[in-house]
C-alpha cells in the first residue's frame, strides 16, 4: 500500500500530518558549495528561521558522459547533503528536473543529450527514454530519504517552469509518472511564474501549484485563488535578489524590500522558498547564459545573488531582516568567515595555448562540437590549408562563442560570432589551428541546448572551404598545468589590442583581443599561506580567462565586470605554497592578489516582476 504523504492540503491550508503548517524553505544548491562547507551553510539557513532547504539536482553534474554511470560521490553526494540538512534540523525539498534552469549551463541537461538534436522537454521517446534511465539512478535515492520513510524530504517538484517553455500536454504527466513509478510518495508540486500563459501549460490537475515571483504578491494570490481555490498559497521561488551577467551591474535588493515582500507571502499561512538563501559559486564552467535581445549574455562565476547568506558565508543585514519576519528567536551561533591575510604574488607567463596538443578526431569540416559528442568549453581544431601567395582573408562564418586562430603557430587574431582576419599566404600549405571557446551555455528559453563550436565553415577569401580537420576537446579539469604554466613565455601585460568583433549569439560589446604575435597563454603564481582560509582572488591587469587554485578549476574571470574578485573557499588552499594558474585569452597581468573583501562591482537595485 502506498505510503501516506506527510504534506497534504485542504481548504486552502498546507497540512503536515494533518495539522496546519508552513513550509519555510531556502534554496542552497549543493553543487554550488564546496562539500566541506555544506554543514556551515545549512546551519546558517536554520539560524535564519527556515525549516527546510530547497535544492535542484543538476543532471550534467552527475552524468557528463552518457557511457558512464552517474557519479554521486564527493561534491555530488546528494544523499549526504540531504542527510546533513536533517542533522541540522531541516526538512528538504528536492527539484530533480531533469531541466532546472538555475542559471546553470544547459539548464542542467547534459550536452551529450542536447547535442544530438533530440527535441527537448517533450513527450518524445528520444527525450523521455534517457530521462527515465537517469531517474532510475536518481529518484530511488531521493525516495529512500522521504519523510514518510524517516528522512528529510517532504516535497519533490515536477520538472521546472515548463509553462514558460512549451505546451506539450503529455509532458508533465509523463514527468510525474516517472517520479511516482520510482517511489516518490511525498507531496509533488509544479512551479511557474504567476501568469496565465505560464500556469495554463505548466500545471497538472491534482498536483499542487506553486508560483515563482519577486513582487506583486497580491496579484499572485488572486491568480492562485482563481485557478486553485482549495490549494494553499505556495511561492516556489521568492526572488529576494538576482544573478549577474558579465558586462552588467551587480544586482541587489534592499533588506527592507525583501523583508516586506516575504511578510506578504507568508501572511495567512502562506509557504515559501527563498531563492537564493545562499547562492554559492558557479565553479568550473558551470555558469549558464541567457538570450537577451538576441545576444548571448554569460552569467558570472559568482552566484551570490545578493542572498541573505553571502557567497563567502557572511550574514548580511538581509539575513537579520528576513529572520525577524520569520520569527526566529534562537541565538545565531555561526561564526563569521575567516579570511586570509592579504597577499600578492607574481604571475609568471608560461606556454601558449597551442602548447596543448592531442591527436584529435578527423572531421571533414569544422562543426558543432556537441553534435559529435564533445562536451568541452574549449576545443582545438587543426587543418592543413593551401594559401595563395600575398594578402588574403580567412572568414569564420558562425563561431560560438569565440575562436582564437594561429597560422604555423603564429597567432593571427580572435573572432566572436563571425568575422574575417587578414593573413599572408606563401603559395604553400600552412598549419591552421583554431581554438573554439564557449562562454556559457543557454539555460532558459527556446535557445536551450543550442550548438557550440565552429558551427559554420572557415573560408579562404570568402569562397573556398577549409576541409579535413582534426578536433580535440581540451580537458579543462585534467590538464597538466605544471607543464603548461611552468615555462616562461611572453612578458606580463604585453600585446596590442584588437577587436575580435561581435556577432549573432556572441557576448555583448567589443573586447580588446590579443594582437598578432602573442596569443592566449597559461601563467602561474605561487602564493604562500600560513594556513588555509577563505579568500577573494583578483588578477589585476588581466583581461579574461580561466583560473585554477591548486589544480581545481575555480571559474571564469573577466575585466568587464561586474565581478572583480572570485571567491576561493578555504578547502581549496593549503598551508605553505599554493599554485594559482590562469589561462588568459587576452593580456595577462603581472599579479595575483588574495584579499579579505569581495569586489562584486557597481550595484543596481533590482526586483524581477512579471
Amino acid at each position: 500500500m502506498p505510503a501516506t504523504p506527510t504534506l497534504t492540503w485542504a481548504d486552502g491550508r498546507l497540512l503536515r500530518d494533518g495539522e496546519p503548517w508552513q513550509l519555510l524553505a531556502g534554496s542552497i544548491h549543493y553543487f554550488r558549495v564546496h562539500p566541506q562547507l555544506w554543514r556551515d551553510r545549512l546551519r546558517r539557513l536554520a539560524e535564519m528561521g527556515m525549516n527546510a532547504v530547497d535544492t535542484y539536482v543538476a543532471w550534467n553534474v552527475h552524468q557528463p558522459h552518457e557511457d558512464r554511470a552517474p557519479d554521486f560521490t564527493g561534491g555530488r553526494d546528494l544523499e549526504r547533503f540531504l542527510t546533513t540538512a536533517a542533522e541540522e534540523g531541516l526538512h528538504a525539498v528536492v527539484r530533480p528536473g531533469p531541466y532546472i534552469c538555475a542559471e546553470w549551463r544547459n539548464g542542467g541537461l547534459p550536452v551529450w543529450l542536447t547535442g544530438r538534436g533530440t527535441p527537448l522537454r517533450c513527450a518524445e521517446p528520444g527525450y523521455l527514454e534517457p530521462v527515465a534511465r537517469w531517474f532510475d539512478e536518481l529518484v530511488p535515492r531521493i525516495a529512500a530519504l522521504q519523510a514518510n520513510a524517516g528522512g528529510p524530504v517532504l516535497a519533490v517538484q515536477v520538472e521546472n517552469e515548463f509553462g514558460s517553455y512549451g505546451d506539450d500536454p503529455d509532458y508533465l504527466p509523463a514527468m510525474r509518472r516517472l517520479l511516482a513509478d520510482r517511489g516518490i510518495t511525498e507531496l509533488m508540486y509544479t512551479a511557474d511564474g504567476p501568469t496565465r500563459t505560464m500556469t495554463d501549460a505548466g500545471t497538472l490537475p491534482g498536483t499542487l501549484m506553486s508560483l515563482n515571483l519577486g513582487s506583486r504578491v497580491e496579484q499572485a494570490r488572486a491568480l492562485q485563488h482563481e485557478l486553485r481555490p482549495d490549494e494553499p498559497f505556495l511561492c516556489g521561488e521568492f526572488w529576494n535578489g538576482w544573478f549577474d551577467h558579465w558586462g552588467g551591474p551587480h544586482h541587489v535588493r534592499s533588506a527592507s524590500s525583501a523583508a516586506d515582500t516575504l511578510a506578504e507571502i507568508i501572511a495567512d499561512g502562506g509557504s515559501v522558498s527563498v531563492y537564493m538563501a545562499h547562492g554559492g559559486t558557479n565553479f568550473g564552467t558551470g555558469a549558464g547564459a541567457n538570450d537577451v535581445d538576441g545576444r548571448l549574455r554569460a552569467t558570472t562565476t559568482g552566484y551570490d545573488s545578493d542572498a541573505p547568506i553571502a557567497e563567502d558565508g557572511t550574514l548580511r543585514p538581509k539575513f537579520f531582516a528576513l529572520r525577524e519576519v520569520l520569527g526566529a528567536t534562537a541565538a545565531v551561533r555561526s561564526a563569521p568567515p575567516r579570511f586570509v591575510e592579504p597577499v600578492t604574488a607574481v604571475l609568471r607567463p608560461g606556454r601558449p595555448l597551442t602548447a596543448w596538443t592531442a591527436p584529435g578526431t578527423p572531421v571533414t569540416v569544422p562543426c558543432a562540437t556537441d553534435a559529435i559528442g564533445i562536451d568541452s568549453d574549449l576545443v582545438r581544431f587543426d587543418a592543413d590549408v593551401l594559401l595563395p601567395p600575398g594578402p588574403i582573408e580567412l572568414m569564420l562564418q558562425d563561431v560560438r562563442d569565440r575562436a582564437h586562430i594561429w597560422l604555423d603557430d603564429v597567432f593571427v587574431g580572435s573572432v566572436a560570432g563571425s568575422g574575417t582576419l587578414p593573413v599572408t599566404g606563401h603559395g604553400a600549405h600552412a598549419r591552421l589551428t583554431v581554438f573554439a571557446e564557449v562562454l556559457g551555455r543557454i539555460n532558459y528559453g527556446p535557445r536551450l541546448g543550442e550548438h557550440k563550436g565552429l558551427v559554420g565553415p572557415v573560408l579562404v577569401d570568402g569562397r573556398r572551404m577549409v576541409q579535413r580537420w582534426r578536433c580535440a576537446p581540451v580537458p579543462l579539469d585534467g590538464l597538466d598545468l605544471d607543464a603548461l604554466a611552468g615555462t616562461p613565455g611572453a612578458k606580463p601585460g604585453t600585446g596590442p589590442g584588437t577587436d575580435p568583433g561581435t556577432g549573432p549569439g556572441s557576448d555583448p560589446g567589443s573586447e580588446p583581443g590579443i594582437g598578432p604575435g602573442t596569443g592566449p597563454l597559461f601563467a602561474a603564481a605561487h602564493v604562500p599561506l600560513a594556513e588555509p582560509a577563505d579568500a577573494h582572488l583578483s588578477l589585476p591587469g588581466s583581461g579574461r580567462g580561466l583560473v585554477w587554485v591548486n589544480g581545481f578549476l575555480l571559474g571564469r574571470y573577466w575585466d568587464i565586470g561586474p565581478q572583480r574578485t572570485l571567491y576561493a573557499p578555504a578547502p581549496l588552499w593549503r598551508a605553505g605554497s599554493n599554485t594559482v594558474t590562469v589561462l588568459e585569452f587576452r593580456t595577462p597581468g603581472a599579479r595575483v592578489h588574495l584579499g579579505d573583501v569581495a569586489d562584486v562591482g557597481p550595484e543596481e537595485e533590482f526586483i524581477e516582476e512579471f
